[in-house]
């Protein structure tokens, strides 16, 4: 289960939202070991397309090293999709490289009909998809 404050929640579907058309992507560090989402951490998407995201690789290598010297890793890596629903794709699963990681999936579409944005978080063990509950919370 993502637990998630409902501040940081609010910035991920905001970012979302901000950049569609194109998907949106980023971190939330949080202290090694404790699972716990803090540090919200908007990336550019490199790709600048509405259909694929992409870190680039000069941010992200600074921000790994910012993390190992905060003593944070990526306990949620998000991004959005902008016409489909909130599920990986084939590439999304194949570039998901962080196994303690939740991946948070934003759909600005409404595919569903539930409405303008889903919010779903899964793990992605080895190819492996598993969708998990999200519980948001006002703090910790």
């Amino acid at each position: 289960m993502l637990t998630i404050t409902q501040a940081l929640y609010d910035q991920i579907v905001a970012h979302s939202r901000e950049d569609h058309p194109d998907e949106a992507c980023g971190v939330v560090a949080g202290p090694v070991g404790s699972g716990r989402p803090e540090r919200f951490i908007p990336m550019l998407n490199a790709a600048r397309s509405p259909t694929f995201y992409e870190f680039d690789s000069q941010d992200l290598l600074k921000l790994y090293r910012e993390m190992g010297d905060r003593d944070e890793e990526p306990v949620v890596i998000y991004h959005s999709h902008t016409a489909t629903e909130a599920y990986p794709s084939r590439t999304d699963i194949s570039y998901a490289n962080e196994p303690g990681a939740h991946y948070v999936l934003v759909s600005t579409a409404d595919t569903d009909g539930a409405g303008e944005f889903q919010f779903r978080s899964f793990r992605i063990l080895d190819g492996e998809v598993t969708e998990e509950e999200v519980r948001v919370v006002d703090a910790y």
